[in-house]
């Protein structure tokens, strides 16, 4: 039986296993497997990277499938204007869908003692709950539930009722309502408005605090494949603005925010030099819409900026990545939902305030 999994999604997920793992502080003799879901991330190289960093024993890439992949799935989202009817189609749907994910897995999850799965929502989880293997669930981005509670929102109406319903293994609900998540990890319990019994407190400052130089060496070396050009591109006599993209919106009017952030946010004087992180996810060629500023490579969690020694940033733009994992900037703004309001309509990114 093997020690453990964690089952990632985004450079972010990644960024947190090898936290946890150099903070287990077990090289050179890892214990862990990390599994790489491609269904919605491009991880590039990174898995030969973490292959050699001493921090896992096993790295495998898991061709996850979206429900959209299934067509014959569609038809239990047809709403049939009954409650009850419409449940029977749901149960039916968690078991094809957790079903149609064994084809494509690269190991066997029950050889594994504890098994990691950040974004349960995604079909690996329906998978876990159908062969009724237990799991640790972690939350998907840093206090990201504080924003968008995907449990509560998915299922609005009846809530209590569908609660039920998954703990039973009947239907499934991601986020610690699942019959066989364990346990769901979070930041800050402080800030989420609706409570769940499976919620524990990890917070994430707890993970960073100790590291030493060589954990650190270690998450540059995985994380960025040309450290040099990275610093090069970083070492700048000006003031410097670092500007983070998100996937937001369609294209469009996507590069309209941007252009808006740096018109505004941009100058702090005649020399201010703008830098661009793009999202992991952002499909748009920043390089080519605004080639006088610089464009880091985005396939990096913008965490890892903290470990570049004596990089200091005098002000970092965010829309909704939550900016409190940044140590490298003087100024931090937040733009969030009522800067989004001006670009598309509010129902769209103020999930929480539809709950009820």
């Amino acid at each position: 039986m093997k020690k453990r999994i964690y089952i990632c999604h985004t450079f972010y997920h990644v960024y947190i296993a090898c936290l946890k793992e150099l903070k287990l502080n077990i090289m050179p003799s890892p214990e862990a497997t990390i599994l790489l879901s491609t269904m919605s991330n491009d991880f590039g190289d990174i898995k030969e990277r973490l292959g050699s960093s001493g921090l896992f024993e096993a790295v495998f890439e898991y061709d996850e499938r979206p429900e959209s992949f299934f067509p014959e799935l569609k038809k239990y989202h047809t709403d049939r204007g009954n409650l009850l009817f419409n449940m029977i189609n749901r149960i039916i749907f968690t078991k094809k869908l957790g079903k149609a994910q064994i084809p494509f897995l690269p190991i066997d999850f029950r050889n594994y003692e504890n098994i990691y799965v950040f974004c349960d929502s995604d079909p690996i989880g329906y998978y876990l709950n159908y062969a009724k293997i237990y799991y640790h669930a972690l939350e998907d981005g840093l206090n990201c539930l504080e924003h968008y509670d995907t449990a509560r929102f998915d299922n609005r109406g009846n809530f209590r009722l569908k609660a039920w319903m998954s703990a039973k293994n009947l239907i499934f609900i991601q986020n610690g309502y699942g019959k066989y998540c364990l346990d769901m990890e979070v930041n800050d319990i402080s800030v989420l408005k609706y409570p769940c019994a499976k919620y524990i407190e990890m917070p994430r400052e707890e993970l960073v605090k100790d590291l030493d130089e060589r954990a650190k060496g270690i998450l540059l070396e995985i994380f960025v494949a040309d450290i040099e050009t990275l610093k090069a591109k970083l070492d700048l006599s000006v003031a410097k603005v670092l500007i983070l993209s998100e996937p937001l919106c369609d294209l469009e009017t996507r590069k309209r925010i941007f252009s808006d952030i740096i018109d505004q946010y941009g100058q702090l004087d005649k020399k201010t030099a703008i830098i661009i992180k793009p999202h992991p996810r952002d499909e748009i060629d920043y390089m080519k819409i605004f080639p006088r500023h610089i464009v880091l490579d985005g396939m990096f969690p913008m965490e890892i900026l903290n470990y570049i020694p004596n990089l200091s940033f005098d002000r970092v733009v965010s829309v909704f990545t939550v900016p409190d994992a940044i140590k490298f900037a003087k100024e931090i703004i937040f733009l969030g939902k009522d800067f989004m309001d001006k670009y598309e309509d509010p129902l769209i990114h103020r999930q929480n305030e539809q709950i009820n």
